[in-house]
C-alpha cells in the first residue's frame, strides 16, 4: 500500500513538474535572444513554443482558416497593413498596452512592439561605375535613364511589396500613383514573389541585375554588421522619394479563444521590457517602440526617414484588396 501511495505521488509530481505551454504565432523573421526566452520561460513558469507561419499576411491567414480552434495563444507580428484584416476576421483580443511612458508608434487593440521604414534601397557601387545620378522622385524612374533598374515585390504576396505600393498610393495619390505604375512597367520594372528573391536574387548588389530593390531602411545597417570584411560605409544606400516611405508598425495580441490567458499577457508584457527592446533592433532590425533604448552603433548606417506617406489602418482595411486588384491589372497585366 505504502508503495502504491508513493508511486502516485510521484507521477502526479512528475505531472505538476511539467510545464504548461505557451503557443506564440509569429512570421518567420521573429528573433529574440536565448537567453531573454529561456529567463521568460522562467519567470513565467511556461514554455514557450513558437510557431513560425511564413510571411505575415501567411500568418494572418492561418489565424483566420483555425479561428474555430485556434493554433495559438498570442500572436507577434501583425502590422498596420493587415491589422484592420485580422479584426475584421474577429481573430484577436483586444489588447491594452502595459502602463508607463508613452511609446513613439501605437496600434489600434494591439500593443506595439517595433516599427521600421519599407523604401527604396539602391547599389551604391553600381551607380559609381555607370556615373549615374540617382533619382530625386519616383517620377524619374520612369524615365530612359532608368529603364530596366528597377526591382519590386508583389503586392499580393509580399509584404514589403505591399506597404511599397500603399506608400505610392498615399504619396501621390490614388489615380497619380496607378499611372505612375503603368509607366514603371512600361519602363522595364521587375516583379519578384517576394523580399529574398528581390533582394538576394535581382539586386546587382548580390549579384543581379537591378541596383534598385524595395526593401528596408536599415538594410544598409545589417550589411555592415553581418559583412565578413570590416566595412567603412555601408554598400547600398537608401532613397527616400516622396510617395515612397511606409512606416511598418508590428505589434502583439493575445488570440481569440486561444488559452494561457495569464501568460499570454505576461509574454505582452515582456515584449514591451526594456531587455527585449533593446535586444530586438539588432535581431530583426526594427526600431523599439519605447522611447530612450540604446540602438546599436551600426545604426548610425541606418537614414531613419523624417517622413513618410502611410495610410492609416482603416484605409488599408478598407481599400488595399482594390488597390492590389488594380496594381495586378495594371502592371502584370492581368486579372485578380
Amino acid at each position: 500500500m505504502f508503495k502504491k501511495v508513493l508511486w502516485l505521488a510521484l507521477c502526479t509530481s512528475a505531472l505538476g513538474a511539467q510545464a504548461a505551454e505557451l503557443r506564440v504565432l509569429t512570421h518567420s523573421s521573429f528573433a529574440l535572444s536565448k537567453e531573454l526566452l529561456a529567463g521568460f520561460e522562467q519567470q513565467s513558469g511556461v514554455k514557450v513554443v513558437v510557431i513560425k507561419a511564413g510571411d505575415a499576411g501567411e500568418m494572418v491567414n492561418k489565424l483566420i482558416l483555425t479561428r474555430a480552434n485556434p493554433i495559438a495563444d498570442v500572436v507577434y507580428g501583425i502590422d498596420n497593413t493587415l491589422l484592420g484584416k485580422a479584426q475584421q476576421a474577429g481573430v484577436l483580443e483586444p489588447t491594452a498596452s502595459p502602463a508607463g511612458a508613452a511609446v513613439k508608434q501605437t496600434l489600434p487593440g494591439m500593443v506595439s512592439v517595433d516599427y521600421g521604414y519599407v523604401t527604396l534601397n539602391y547599389d551604391k557601387a553600381w551607380f559609381a561605375k555607370q556615373k549615374l545620378a540617382l533619382p530625386k522622385s519616383l517620377d524619374e524612374l520612369t524615365r530612359p535613364a532608368y529603364k530596366n533598374l528597377v526591382v519590386v515585390e508583389n503586392p499580393a504576396t509580399s509584404s514589403p511589396g505591399l506597404a511599397f505600393l500603399l506608400a505610392t498610393v498615399k504619396g501621390l495619390g490614388e489615380e497619380p500613383a496607378f499611372a505612375w505604375w503603368g509607366k514603371l512597367r512600361d519602363n522595364g520594372v521587375k516583379v519578384a514573389k517576394g523580399w529574398s528573391e528581390a533582394y538576394y536574387t535581382d539586386f546587382s548588389k548580390n549579384g543581379g541585375s537591378r541596383p534598385i530593390v524595395v526593401s528596408y531602411a536599415t538594410s544598409p545597417a545589417a550589411e555592415v554588421f553581418y559583412s565578413k570584411q570590416k566595412l567603412a560605409e555601408a554598400p547600398t544606400g537608401n532613397l527616400l522619394l516622396k510617395g515612397g516611405v511606409f512606416q511598418q508598425v508590428e505589434g502583439v495580441a493575445l488570440v481569440k479563444g486561444g488559452g494561457q490567458k495569464k501568460a499570454a499577457r505576461q509574454f505582452v508584457d515582456f515584449l514591451r521590457s526594456d531587455a527585449v527592446q533593446a535586444d530586438l533592433p539588432r535581431q530583426m532590425w526594427m526600431y523599439p517602440v519605447v522611447p530612450g533604448v540604446k540602438l546599436n552603433p551600426v545604426f548610425a548606417l541606418a537614414q531613419q526617414p523624417v517622413a513618410h506617406d502611410t495610410p492609416d489602418s482603416q484605409a488599408i482595411a478598407a481599400k488595399s484588396a482594390g488597390w492590389v486588384s488594380r496594381w495586378t491589372r495594371v502592371v502584370l497585366k492581368s486579372g485578380y
